[in-house]
């Protein structure tokens, strides 16, 4: 099954392919607020949303995207983050994941065409998820910030 293969490749490469995110987003302006963490922070970041995938795909263990997401949204609240950065972080996240099974020919081999739709469409689901809350989470503690300044 491809989503066991993917774990594997995210507990074996996780590190590597979120090394090389947090690099290329030091040298770009997708997401500025990256720039004042520390490469430990944002590899913790990075890190944690591909272990949160990993556990996402392994049912019945699974996890609580709804709430692991209003959490991370809160959290780059508090660090300053513009909610377009938040959508971006995870975006680029995708993004990256997909470029290093493209890379290592995951996608290319003589796989049920069925098999690639049914992983690209879950991983889909779960970045689709993870912004919403991750969103509904940087809002709502916006909001709660702003009664308590006001």
């Amino acid at each position: 099954m491809l989503e066991k293969r993917l774990v594997e490749i995210i507990s074996d490469n996780g590190t590597d392919v979120a090394q090389r995110w947090y690099w290329d987003m030091q040298e770009s302006n997708h997401v500025p607020s990256l720039h004042r963490l520390s490469e430990e922070e944002g590899m913790n970041m990075a890190m944690d949303v591909y272990d949160t995938l990993s556990k996402w795909l392994q049912p019945p263990t699974g996890v609580d995207v709804k709430e692991k997401y209003q959490k991370f949204g809160e959290d780059l609240y508090r660090r300053g983050f513009q909610m377009e950065e938040v959508v971006q972080v995870l975006v680029l996240l995708k993004r990256y994941l997909w470029l290093h099974l493209l890379e290592m020919g995951l996608m290319t081999t003589n796989l049920n065409m069925y098999q690639v739709l049914e992983l690209n469409n879950k991983i889909v689901l779960y970045y689709d998820r993870a912004i919403y809350f991750a969103l509904i989470g940087y809002k709502e503690f916006r909001k709660s910030a702003e009664r308590v300044a006001g």
